[in-house]
């Protein structure tokens, strides 16, 4: 019998554990200078802290314990001879610390001009615990943890010349000016991974399916249906989005429901549960609240989003990596 239980298709891939009674989640995440991160923009710091992330999200997103880490990491000359790496470690592992991986293994090679990273690592599940992007159904509702579009303003601020103030966190409870828009920065720079609300979701078994949103709610809710063979109806008007973007979005003539529907990078879970299970769903975990935002449609409905008296069919609008 082979070992593999899930393989290419969702967040991560799932094995069975030598261990009796538990599985292992696996994941690999690639971090590109100039197509991932601008170091014009991102200390090293950061960019350590966000290279583990952006793999404890998946690992979060199959409902699983983060248990273990490799790092490998190319860079050229230059930034060898640096701080660079120093830094870039300790962002790591200051994360890492904080939801008890370890580091097991990993490599550092010289590239011509450019910085590549590659992200890998294992958790840890109840045997047949892992949740899966494809059991979604009919009438199942859908959630979201956290703000959408944080991320996607987070960019244009940098863009545009903010920095974070060293040495700060991003803070939900926070809310003045200068705290806000370092949250709004670091929800870029330096993304929470849900790790809370995933091991919730997984040891309770709550989520009939379950996807970060790495690429975008557009994207990754197309991801979600198609594994599941569904549709679904958002409703505009029950997507959280954070008040600051709504300003910023204000003052910058942008949209702020296209920057939550489409920007990426918010790290947050985006997952379905059935009728019956909603009321055992908690309102916080970690002090990260959940919002209902849809439901789970037969495909043949497609995947719409509604606002008001308006419908229409919500195409993917998120990060590709290959754009014709």
């Amino acid at each position: 019998m082979s070992d593999l239980v899930r393989g290419i298709g969702d967040d991560a891939a799932v094995l069975k554990s030598a261990a009796a009674g538990h599985d292992l989640v696996v994941t690999t995440d690639l971090l590109i200078e100039e197509i991932d991160f601008q170091l014009n923009t991102t200390e090293p710091h950061s960019l350590g802290y966000k290279a583990l992330a952006v793999s404890l999200s998946d690992i979060a997103a199959m409902g699983a314990r983060p248990r273990w880490g490799m790092l490998s990491i190319g860079v050229p000359e230059a930034v060898w001879k640096s701080k660079t790496l120093e830094d870039f470690y300790q962002g790591y592992f200051q994360l890492a610390r904080r939801y008890g991986v370890t580091l097991i293994g990993g490599d550092v090679s010289r590239t011509p001009d450019k910085i590549v990273i590659d992200s890998f690592v294992i958790g840890e599940t109840a045997e047949a615990g892992a949740v899966f992007r494809s059991g979604a159904r009919a009438g199942d509702q859908i959630f979201v943890t956290g703000f959408l579009g944080d991320a996607a303003a987070g960019l244009r601020l940098l863009a545009r010349g903010a920095r974070p103030h060293r040495d700060t966190t991003p803070d939900l409870r926070q809310t003045d000016d200068a705290h806000s828009i370092d949250r709004l920065l670091l929800r870029q720079l330096q993304p929470e991974p849900r790790v809370g609300w995933g091991l919730q979701i997984g040891t309770q078994k709550l989520a009939t399916a379950m996807i970060d949103l790495s690429d975008g709610l557009s994207s990754d809710l197309n991801h979600l249906c198609t594994e599941s063979k569904v549709g679904a109806l958002v409703d505009a008007a029950r997507i959280p989005i954070d008040p600051l973007v709504v300003e910023l979005s204000g003052r910058r003539a942008l949209d702020p429901l296209m920057l939550a529907l489409h920007g990426g990078e918010d790290f947050e879970l985006l997952f379905t549960v059935a009728p019956d299970d909603v009321g055992k769903l908690p309102k916080r975990v970690d002090g990260v609240p959940l919002t209902r935002i849809g439901e789970i449609k037969p495909a043949t409905e497609g995947i719409n989003i509604s606002e008001g008296s308006r419908t229409w069919k919500l195409e993917p609008g998120g990060w590709e990596h290959f754009k014709g």
